[in-house]
């Protein structure tokens, strides 16, 4: 299974389809929410949501969503990348709620390497978009150190 793309193989125009996709639980929302000390009600309080807001339940926090596209993206786009260098835009175009499962698409904008992400619900809502620049190795960089998995120990018998 490839783990990344070289330089080379990145062509522009081209789009990557993420696949699993991921369905958020409230659990999901709660733990990011703790670990990341946002402790807005909208996020954490049924009742709050409930009764304050145009939503009418719980909103699962933005930066999460964010986080799973761009975890998403790694096998397909920066499993070699060499540094994450810029997140040039972030925008969180629709809410996201428990039981909504995630899916992303990344498609290349140019050879910088450049890439656009976007993130849709399962009734194809877009829910977030964002432009990232990654730097990845040439094919002659990974041949010069030693292969993909430089060492990476081999089993013994």
């Amino acid at each position: 299974m490839q783990f990344g793309r070289t330089y080379e193989e990145f062509e522009v125009g081209a789009v990557y389809k993420h696949w699993p996709g991921k369905t958020v639980t409230e659990y999901d929302d709660h733990l990011f929410c703790l670990l990341t000390m946002n402790h807005h009600p909208l996020h954490l309080d049924a009742h709050y949501a409930e009764e304050t807001t145009d939503f009418g339940r719980n909103v699962v926090v933005g930066n999460y969503i964010y986080s799973l596209l761009l975890g998403m993206s790694v096998p397909d786009v920066s499993g070699k990348a060499i540094a994450n260098l810029e997140i040039s835009s972030l925008k969180h175009v629709a809410p996201t709620f428990h039981g909504d499962t995630i899916y992303g698409e990344t498609t290349v904008l140019g050879k910088k390497p450049s890439t656009s992400k976007r993130g849709y619900k399962q009734d194809g809502t877009l829910v977030c978009v964002f432009r990232r620049k990654v730097m990845v190795p040439t094919e002659t960089y990974i041949k010069e150190r030693g292969g993909e998995q430089p060492g990476r120990p081999e089993p013994t018998a």
